[in-house]
């Protein structure tokens, strides 16, 4: 049965409240262990994060059973890999190795007392963490703000100062183009088969698997170098090695065809392999007509019959309009930040662009929070976003695109209006510090563990905040205590 955390101490044991913390040492690592031990301290917060934690985690499960990864740790060791970027294997290092985030979760002993060590395993850390979800971390990330306003000594009916701005969290996948999918299509799909003969040494009908893959390899490769050079009879060459790749892997579908009915279904595994392959012959089959269509029939294809990974289909195209990266795969992600640099509010965009957003994002944050004003950049600017925010905001900065009417150029000439945009461009170093938390780029594979690791940046970028402040607030107390 899993624990809030472990409330009797042992000989040896640091309490997390008497965590000594360096405070001459500035780096995003300390500001976290200032937020978390703080947060574990004050009882209104602290209560606030476990009912949380046992609402997702603890709820339909017996009180009995052997013990689980304490929630307090499982908190912790999500919040360090996003606000220090890491991946799970740097992870798994520091939460056997390093002495301070040891001690902020509780387990760290005096050697004095020759205490054996707690340690975990790599794929402990991994399960433990991924059991927080998406709407389970969006619960958190209210709490963490509501104790960072608590922080920087908000006035309860204090109004917001708010900035909305947008950038694109990369997924990870490679640059695609519907030749190259074809071929990843059809390595899974080799690779799968791989399994089952392996799996199952009788199997027969597939001796010459290795062949497929270097085949399709090879004239995949063949193509890609024609239409990436120049040269003579281009056209002719690229029609040519078309032709080649796609009879080669309609050749091999074909095989795939007549012999997936011999696949055995022995147990629950088979059954999984069975439905995976199922799912890249399906992409096989797409891909091989995108081919076709586009180098032999020489179609246009429409946009909204293109896939960007098969490995990822959630992931869009997305061009807006900077020259570096003219292009970025992944998701749009709209965040809303405060006077305190806070994020109060964030949602990954589904096939949306900024302007479509502003109703939605308006009810959501108006009804938890008081608002005096709040700045936009020009993508998100609309007629009508203008006027049903200015029914609840004082003052509403989106500076119009196109040309402005006499009345639209005096409202942009005042010099609130100015001020307002003077300082929205303080959103983009919050961006900018967002994905050094990690939101540049997503490495953990399906759309569930995209929006969750993306909740959790924001969290942990709120953390890194909260920790600043309290690291300047020590300080000054050091000043003052010196004078």
């Amino acid at each position: 049965m899993r624990k809030r955390f472990e409330q009797q101490l042992r000989f040896g044991q640091i309490s997390i409240s008497e965590v000594q913390v360096n405070l001459k040492n500035r780096s995003a690592f300390t500001k976290l262990i200032l937020a978390l031990q703080h947060l574990f301290v004050t009882s209104e917060y602290n209560e606030k994060i476990f009912r949380v934690l046992e609402d997702k985690i603890l709820k339909d499960k017996k009180r009995t059973g052997r013990p689980g990864m304490d929630l307090w740790i499982i908190f912790v060791l999500a919040q360090t890999r996003l606000c220090m970027n890491l991946n799970y294997d740097d992870l798994h290092h520091m939460a056997n190795n390093d002495k301070l985030l040891r001690q902020i979760m509780g387990i760290e002993f005096d050697n004095y007392y020759s205490i054996e060590p707690i340690e975990f395993e790599y794929q402990n850390i991994l399960d433990n963490v991924s059991l927080l979800d998406d709407e389970t971390v969006r619960d958190l990330n209210q709490i963490v703000v509501e104790m960072g306003h608590d922080v920087f000594k908000k006035k309860e009916e204090e109004p917001l100062r708010l900035k909305t701005d947008s950038f694109v969290v990369e997924s990870n996948v490679h640059f695609p183009t519907d030749y190259n999918l074809l071929w990843d299509s059809a390595r899974k799909c080799i690779d799968i088969v791989g399994k089952f003969t392996k799996k199952h040494q009788k199997l027969t009908g597939w001796r010459k698997i290795s062949y497929w893959h270097r085949k399709l390899k090879r004239e995949m490769r063949a193509l890609a170098q024609i239409g990436r050079k120049g040269g003579g009879n281009k056209k002719e060459r690229l029609l040519k090695a078309a032709t080649n790749y796609i009879n080669t892997a309609n050749a091999f579908l074909s095989k795939l065809e007549n012999e997936k009915h011999n696949l055995p279904l022995s147990d629950i595994k088979d059954i999984d392999l069975q439905i995976e392959l199922e799912y890249y012959r399906s992409m096989l089959i797409k891909h091989i007509d995108l081919v076709e269509r586009r180098l032999i029939k020489e179609e246009k294809i429409p946009h909204h019959e293109k896939v960007f990974s098969i490995f990822e289909p959630y992931t869009e195209w997305i061009n807006k309009g900077k020259q570096h990266p003219n292009v970025e795969l992944g998701k749009n992600f709209q965040i809303t930040t405060d006077q305190f640099n806070l994020a109060i509010d964030y949602k990954i965009m589904e096939n949306e662009v900024d302007k479509s957003t502003v109703v939605s994002l308006g009810d959501r944050v108006l009804r938890r929070y008081k608002v005096a004003s709040w700045s936009f950049d020009k993508g998100f600017f609309s007629k009508v976003n203008k006027e049903i925010l200015s029914l609840y905001v004082d003052n509403v900065a989106i500076r119009k695109m196109g040309r402005l009417t006499k009345a639209e150029k005096e409202e942009e000439n005042q010099a609130e209006f100015k001020k307002l945009c003077n300082k929205h461009s303080a959103v983009e170093s919050n961006i900018n510090e967002l994905e050094h938390r990690g939101l540049s780029r997503c490495p953990d594979k399906g759309y569930e563990h995209f929006k969750r690791y993306l909740g959790l940046g924001v969290c942990a970028y709120n953390l890194h905040k909260i920790g600043s402040e309290l690291l300047r607030i020590e300080r000054e107390k050091i000043i003052r205590r010196a004078a």
